[in-house]
């Protein structure tokens, strides 16, 4: 039996992104009102087994998000901004990428470990240490999502990832996607099971467990592991995610979900309709190109009260 697929996507700029089997789909509405998509096919290594094998395919899956992301971007900015599209070489992509993962990478972990070191004289436990470390990262990971979200231009984006779940949600709850359907599919929920925001709430959990197995060796042991044990700590939080969202009928997963639910308000508006028309293209090419024909599996009683 083959294994069940999930939809899912990114808000870009004035549109939305959505990765299909075989397929990636970006639906813009461009100044003049029309929506434009772009179809492109996925690259060998998003659809190979390393894709399914557990573990590997969370670090291959966090390269293909940033990867596509960025693509996705870029075309949503030609679009929306009139500009010729350009596209990009090989090598700039992948400094982008780097720069990306750096500054994240820089922010998240390396700057708590730097601000929790000016108080290790007062943290002489290891697992006190962790701690400290982990809600200062929390907390920067929570002021730096308020920040973003003071920009209009963020604001437009985060109704687009609004429209994005929603239009997932109710493809989930079976409502057909029709444009004509749109303002049915706005009443569904803007959050979802699957979201990225949850995925890296629980990056930022899942590393004090991780690092709290290391204790407090030296600073440059400790360093070098908020590095080179990043790919492990997003490997553990997508299959967490992945778990979640296959087994939210189970009362102890919907309690441990309901904090990235929560903080998906950060990161997602409600969307105007021309929003959702937006995000109902993206998903309904997405689906025709895998499977004309394919029907959604209901969502169970309970993921749907999750959210």
């Amino acid at each position: 039996m083959a294994e069940k697929f999930y939809y899912g996507g990114q808000a870009v700029l004035e549109g939305v992104m959505m990765r299909g089997q075989k397929n990636l789909v970006t639906a813009v509405r461009n100044p003049g009102g029309e929506i434009t998509t772009e179809v492109r096919p996925l690259h060998s290594l998003y659809t190979s087994k390393w894709r399914k094998m557990p573990i590997i395919r969370g670090a291959v899956v966090l390269i293909e998000s940033m990867i596509l992301g960025i693509q996705s971007l870029i075309y949503s900015a030609n679009i929306a901004l009139k500009e010729e599209e350009e596209e990009l070489s090989g090598g700039l992509l992948w400094l982008m990428l780097l720069v990306s993962l750096g500054s994240s990478v820089a922010l998240f972990f390396l700057a708590p470990l730097f601000i929790t070191n000016l108080m290790s004289s007062f943290l002489e436990s290891a697992v006190l240490f962790n701690l400290i470390e982990g809600i200062v990262r929390l907390v920067i990971f929570v002021i730096y999502i308020k920040l973003v979200t003071l920009t209009p231009d963020i604001k437009r984006v985060f109704g687009y990832h609004g429209a994005e779940h929603a239009t997932i949600n109710a493809f989930e709850a079976g409502v057909p996607l029709e444009l004509e359907r749109a303002a049915e599919i706005k009443t569904y929920s803007t959050a979802h099971l699957r979201c990225g925001t949850s995925f890296l709430l629980a990056v930022m959990v899942i590393a004090i467990l991780v690092f709290s197995l290391i204790g407090k060796p030296a600073f440059a042991v400790m360093f070098a592991s908020r590095i080179i044990l990043v790919p492990v700590i997003a490997a553990l939080s997508y299959e967490f995610t992945r778990f979640s969202a296959g087994h939210c009928h189970n009362p102890v997963v919907r309690f441990l979900i309901k904090p990235g639910l929560a903080l998906q308000s950060l990161t997602t508006r409600q969307p105007d309709i021309k929003q959702i028309e937006v995000a109902i293209t993206a998903l309904k090419k997405t689906v025709e190109m895998d499977n004309p024909d394919y029907i959604p599996q209901k969502a169970c009683p309970e993921c749907e009260a999750a959210i």
